[in-house]
């Protein structure tokens, strides 16, 4: 059966997420054509095909503890100098998506795995580009603002063509969603109940 690449990530929803893959494409980014605008809750991982069904059923359990919460995105970041990259910032839902990531890569789990660096949440808009583009994405976007309550997460598998597909999405198992920001009823809802 041979190895799979996959990854498992929140995708950014329309109109927001074709809107900040066309203006990382405006930035010069190669990459951006096949990879859908998310929030990566596991980073690409090669694994053995064969290991597809298992993967599955731990992502439909982390799924089913989770419940929907609000994002908001607002700004712009860099991890330059360290990795060459430009994104727009989580300021809501953060707290939320690291328990996910955690959990999808729990060590007694299918994907357990080491980060490369510790958990971040963002949403990449340039990435291994020439500083000057890189300049230019961190600044255009700084004003950059989109919300929306997340439902759920989705596993992906990069082709031979480098291209990003979404295999299977993951609904949280519970059914009401948060207050938005600004709202005023504010609770902290972001991790599941117990």
């Amino acid at each position: 059966m041979g190895t799979v690449t996959i990854g498992v990530s929140i995708a950014v929803p329309e109109p927001h997420g074709s809107l900040l893959q066309e203006r990382r494409a405006g930035f010069g980014d190669p990459a951006a054509s096949g990879i859908p605008t998310h929030v990566t809750l596991l980073p690409p991982t090669e694994v053995d095909a064969s290991r597809l069904p298992a993967i599955e059923a731990h992502l439909s359990e982390v799924a089913a503890a989770g419940r929907p919460f609000p994002m908001r995105l607002s700004g712009t970041g860099t991890f330059r100098p360290l990795s060459p990259v430009v994104y727009v910032q989580v300021v809501e839902g953060a707290e939320a998506c690291t328990w996910l990531q955690k959990q999808v890569r729990d060590a007694s789990g299918p994907v357990a795995r080491e980060l490369a660096f510790p958990y971040h949440p963002h949403v990449t808009v340039a990435h291994g580009i020439p500083d000057e583009a890189m300049d230019r994405a961190y600044e255009e976007l700084s004003g950059y603002e989109a919300e929306w309550p997340v439902t759920g997460f989705a596993l992906y598998e990069q082709g031979p063509d480098g291209v990003w597909r979404k295999l299977r999405e993951f609904p949280f198992g519970g059914t009401v969603v948060p207050p938005q920001a600004g709202s005023p009823d504010r609770r902290d809802t972001t991790l599941p109940r117990r």
